[in-house]
């Protein structure tokens, strides 16, 4: 219902709603502005209305310029993640939806850039027309004056060149090629597939930012744009003098005789995306100097389904529940750093991570490590929806194959505090689901359930943690060895005393379980896994929390690298 969507997103729907109102007033307020204002009536003349669609468009390009870099800025992040008191919960979430949020700004510079583009190109044959014409119109008189100084309208001074010329000549022209070329690079290049299959290749491409940023700030300094000075206003103002200038006697002694004189409009971009800027070349010389402290590789283990376990020690490294770090391994690739999530607990004095084989990176790592220890860089931790686990009296977690790698940690962390009778403990109720395709991908998580299972049944809270294993694909020989040890006290894909399920979850009934087992609290849900999973997720927290604040309550959370 609408309801109970508000109640998990009404934060997400206020920020989204303020950035459009941002960027519907600065179209408005700047397509208005360059439509009406008198030092640009000249300009008009030649260009007509493409000059208010070129330079509102502009304004938003320079807005959201300035808002792509922040969300990408992981340590700032995990600065106000861990700094925001007021509205905590609800702040931390929306620090979740970082990257959907740097998404939709780049769709938008998409959709802007396209919209400047055409102006200008449309702006561009209007001069070239203007200064062609030999009819003694206005345009074709503004283009011919103060072609031997620096006070000219029109920027095209000769009858011979064209629109293509001028696009591929001047600075504006071409760094607006440059700008569009990398940005389409690297939005084609950041889709989900892509991302996928070849990451390398997106990882490259994504640092065209770097040619985009650059061009941006040089792209204005020429002014081919340009509007009356405010001293030719005073003299010649264009209410009173354009009609003189299409019919001026050779001595002619009006106040109105004077040419009207241009100046450019100065560069604006720098300054929308200097602090942005800075703060990201504070970002990345914070993740090089991380980057160069010594990792040690404590213990490396090769588990059932190419999953490699990597545990390492690193000075001063202190991380919390689900948080991820980036890996780098100059022996495979100097400027390659890859995400992984943190498998470790924070009481144990090591850092721990699940890599699975996933790409051609993961696959070189994999087989170097089986036969050497190369040394590999870590950046972080960084913090993620996960951190917020024990913050909830009750939580779902729910990890699709390789997806299970932050409840590891979370799951860890339990043991621990369980072993060290921890009464500051929140949670109270911990449900865990895991889905799986194959049997394999089982094997390296049994022993911590395993003996997670014991810890709780000897502390006597063996209620505290409801596991459900799915496998959601299997054949007919693992089908009849169920059936024929259906009668066991442990299961027999597992070796555990929950059973294994066949199939996938029926989300409706197990939110619909929960919501009965605790009418009052406010339950957290945690994803790791695909968008369609998300989907259903997200579909299933709506529907079953309650409108009346004293009933209960899901927060969708999902890990978002």
């Amino acid at each position: 219902t609408m309801g109970s969507c508000l109640v998990n997103h009404w934060f997400s729907a206020a920020v989204l709603a303020a950035w459009l109102g941002i960027n519907i007033f600065l179209f408005t307020y700047y397509f208005l502005f360059f439509d009406r204002d008198e030092r640009y009536f000249y300009t008009r003349a030649i260009l007509g209305s493409a000059l208010a669609w070129a330079r509102a468009s502009a304004k938003c390009l320079n807005f959201n310029s300035m808002l792509i870099l922040l969300p990408v800025c992981r340590n700032l992040l995990s600065f106000l993640r861990g700094t925001c008191s007021c509205c905590r919960r609800t702040l931390r979430k929306q620090l979740d939806h970082n990257l959907t949020f740097h998404k939709l700004v780049a769709y938008a510079l998409a959709l802007l850039t396209a919209v400047h583009t055409i102006a200008h190109l449309f702006n561009l044959e209007r001069y070239n027309q203007s200064q062609q014409a030999t009819d003694g119109s206005l345009p074709a008189v503004l283009s011919k004056v103060h072609l031997q100084d620096s006070k000219w309208l029109n920027p095209i001074h000769s009858n011979q060149t064209t629109v293509e010329y001028v696009a591929f000549t001047t600075i504006p022209g071409l760094t607006g090629v440059i700008i569009t070329l990398a940005l389409i690079l690297m939005v084609t290049s950041s889709t989900e597939f892509i991302r996928r299959n070849y990451f390398e290749l997106f990882w490259y491409t994504h640092h065209l930012f770097l040619v985009y940023f650059a061009g941006l700030v040089i792209h204005g300094i020429a002014g081919l744009v340009r509007g009356q000075t405010e001293q030719s206003m005073a003299e010649v103002h264009p209410y009173h003098c354009a009609e003189y200038l299409t019919q001026r006697e050779q001595n002619c002694t009006h106040s109105c005789c004077k040419d009207p004189e241009f100046g450019s409009i100065p560069a604006e971009s720098w300054k929308w995306v200097l602090a942005p800027i800075i703060l990201y070349v504070f970002e990345r010389i914070l993740r090089v100097w991380r980057a160069q402290q010594k990792v040690v590789v404590t213990k490396v283990v090769m588990h059932p389904a190419r999953v490699l376990e990597l545990q390492m020690q690193k000075k001063g490294f202190c991380m919390e529940v689900g948080q991820y770090i980036f890996v780098n391994c100059p022996a495979i690739s100097p400027l390659e750093w890859h995400p992984f999530t943190l498998t470790s607990a924070p009481e144990e004095d090591f850092f721990s991570i699940h890599v699975r084989a996933a790409g051609d990176w993961t696959e070189r790592l994999i087989d170097t490590f089986q036969l050497e220890t190369p040394r590999v860089e870590v950046d972080g931790p960084f913090g993620t929806a996960s951190e917020d686990v024990f913050q909830y009296e009750v939580a779902m977690l729910v990890g699709a194959g390789i997806g299970v790698t932050p409840f590891a940690s979370i799951l860890k962390s339990i043991w621990y505090k369980f072993q060290q009778a921890d009464q500051t403990l929140k949670t109270k109720k911990i449900y865990f689901y895991w889905l799986c395709r194959d049997t394999g991908a089982f094997a390296w998580f049994n022993d911590l359930l395993a003996s997670l299972e014991q810890k709780m049944a000897e502390s006597g809270k063996a209620d505290f943690l409801t596991y459900r294993l799915f496998l959601t694909g299997w054949d007919t020989s693992i089908a009849n060895n169920v059936a024929l040890r259906f009668d066991t006290a442990t299961d027999t894909v597992t070796g555990l005393r929950h059973k294994t399920i066949f199939g996938r979850p029926m989300w409706n009934m197990e939110f619909a379980a929960v919501a009965a087992a605790h009418p009052r609290s406010v339950v957290g849900v945690f994803l790791c896994g695909p968008e369609a999973l998300a989907k259903s997720l997200q579909k299933s927290c709506h529907q079953h929390s309650s409108l009346d604040p004293r009933k209960v309550k899901f927060y969708f959370n999902k890990e978002n690298f």
